[in-house]
């Protein structure tokens, strides 16, 4: 048992190291929404993701991809990712 705890201190503080690290470079940044129209989860994935961008205090690069699951039965899933760098 000993050995998992520390497999995970070891893992949680390698997790800790990759992550600062990684907020001096770029990331792609995401936000997504279910809702009840398409046109309205675009739009709300749209602000998740530059709200997350600005959380963080990143600064967009490149185009907004936007990506739309409408064909299962439930409501309309939007996922919006972006370059950001930090």
């Amino acid at each position: 048992m000993k050995t998992f705890v520390r497999m995970g201190m070891i893992a949680a503080a390698g997790l800790a190291v990759a992550s600062t690290e990684a907020s001096a470079k770029c990331v792609l940044a995401g936000g997504q929404a279910t809702m009840v129209t398409l046109d309205l989860a675009k739009f709300m994935s749209n602000a998740a993701l530059k709200n997350s961008i600005n959380a963080h205090g990143w600064k967009a690069h490149g185009a907004v991809r936007t990506r739309c699951d409408t064909s299962s039965v439930s409501l309309p899933h939007c996922v919006s990712r972006q370059k950001a760098c930090g």
